[in-house]
């Protein structure tokens, strides 16, 4: 009976295991926690995060300066899949997350992390590779920007924050 009990006690705590962390995976594969507004870093168990430096992630906008309510396309480029990502402009001069997305591709959708649509996740675990982004920028000024994407490759490997180059805002005096 002592072997019985123990083999009952090993199978009810690897099922208790198996659904926390099933139910666990299942709360960001539909996007990102507003948890993660601040530091863009995933709230995943035990996840592994690679240098920003060395990954195959690309932020680019089809241009170098911006004005007051413009429209920014932004577009993310990989040589690989990922699954899981979140995207924010920030102010150069304070880090803080700044305008709005307007335009978002499939298997995404918009956060509320500040601001409406001020950050934008995934809204599905399928596989991404290159997605188009549309930005808008607020109607005051707001100086120089960046873009910062954080993606999830699985659920145990991520980059945090890799940044576009500068966005300069036209105008400035």
């Amino acid at each position: 009976m002592e072997d019985g009990g123990r083999a009952h006690t090993a199978i009810v705590g690897w099922a208790c295991t198996t659904l926390c962390l099933v139910s666990y995976a299942a709360a960001f594969s539909q996007g990102a926690s507003l948890s993660a507004c601040t530091d863009m870093m995933p709230r995943h168990l035990r996840v592994q995060l690679h240098s920003s430096n060395n990954n195959y992630v690309t932020v680019h906008t089809n241009v170098s300066f911006y004005f007051p309510g413009d429209k920014v396309p932004v577009t993310v480029r990989s040589t690989r899949d990922y699954m899981g990502f979140m995207l924010q402009a920030r102010k150069v001069s304070n880090n803080e997350i700044a305008g709005t997305f307007i335009f978002l591709p499939p298997g995404s959708k918009l956060l509320t992390c500040f601001e409406d649509g001020d950050t934008v996740t995934h809204s599905d675990k399928s596989l991404k590779r290159n997605l188009s982004f549309v930005w808008k920028a607020p109607d005051q000024s707001i100086g120089d920007i960046k873009f910062f994407i954080s993606i999830v490759q699985s659920y145990f490997v991520y980059w945090a924050k890799i940044e576009s180059a500068v966005v300069a805002q036209g105008g400035q005096n």
